[in-house]
């Protein structure tokens, strides 16, 4: 989804939050470094500079799935940068601002603009393709007034010979088919591979700074089953199902946290969430995609 449609909802959004709340002297937002959306009073440069600084940090630790906020504390103020879906809100704020307000504040209006764009989006090639079906399925009642004037030029005696001619022929090549040798085509064509199976899982969230978004987690068990019944293929990607029936494909990791495996759980972004129609909690079906 093109960044500048966000960009747009995002620029007036940080400006209310602004004026909501006074304290908060500078809002910008930036995703894979670059700045989507900021308020007029806050300094492009010195934002920047805070987009290297963090991604310095971020560079040399490893990925905390969990970590939704990092706060720098300062003799003047505060530095905050929150992680929500792919994008980072940073707001910077003095030592009067009620902190429980800033959060509150931000942590609703950013995800909500989030979720109302994707819905726009995804709604808009749905209409088009209505109307190009329309305007497919419509009647031609000219060819069929053709397909009768050539059946009325041929007798009924010749009409019987030519559908004999044609069943006749139709039986000797389906006769020269099952005669022949097999070949290469036919070996090839004949499934070696065993049906992926499909697991149940629980959803669970996943969030984090630098947490891929078309990314699952899922438990090394069920990796490793994948692994023993195609060892010879290649699994990079996997389909997840909803009970509403709604499907999707993504690529897939194995969970990190000890005290997760086994428990029969899929860590999921937010967004692919939001594609299935769920929430964490509800019950999906995972299978591997054989290359």
């Amino acid at each position: 989804m093109s960044n500048e449609v966000y960009a747009l909802a995002f620029k007036s959004t940080l400006q209310e939050i602004q004026n909501a709340c006074p304290d908060v002297t500078n809002t910008f937002i930036f995703k894979d470094g670059e700045i989507l959306a900021k308020t007029k009073n806050t300094d492009k440069a010195t934002a920047i500079q805070t987009i290297i600084d963090f991604n310095a940090v971020t560079e040399r630790a490893d990925i905390i799935g969990g970590l939704e906020a990092v706060t720098i504390q300062g003799s003047e103020g505060k530095v905050n940068i929150a992680a929500m879906n792919d994008f980072n809100l940073t707001t910077v704020s003095s030592k009067q601002a009620d902190k429980k307000y800033v959060n509150t504040l931000t942590r609703v209006l950013i995800p909500i603009v989030i979720k109302l764009v994707e819905e726009i989006q995804s709604a808009l090639p749905e209409t088009n393709t209505n109307d190009e079906t329309t305007t497919t399925l419509e009647p031609e009642p000219v060819e069929e007034e053709v397909r009768e004037e050539v059946v009325d030029e041929f007798e009924p005696e010749e009409v019987e010979t030519f559908k004999s001619e044609a069943v006749d022929e139709e039986a000797a090549m389906r006769k020269l088919y099952e005669e022949r040798e097999p070949t290469e085509l036919d070996l090839d064509n004949e499934p070696l591979l065993p049906e992926p199976p499909i697991t149940q899982l629980i959803v669970e969230n996943l969030k984090g700074f630098r947490v891929p978004s078309d990314t699952i987690r899922i438990g090394q068990e069920v990796i490793d089953q994948w692994n023993e019944l195609y060892s010879e293929k290649k699994i990079n990607e996997v389909e997840v199902e909803a009970l509403n029936g709604k499907s999707t494909r993504c690529k897939y990791k194995e969970i990190k946290k000890s005290k997760d495996a086994g428990k029969g759980i899929i860590k999921m972004p937010e967004k692919i969430q939001l594609t299935l129609e769920i929430a964490s909690g509800e019950l999906v079906t995972v299978k591997p995609i054989v290359e």
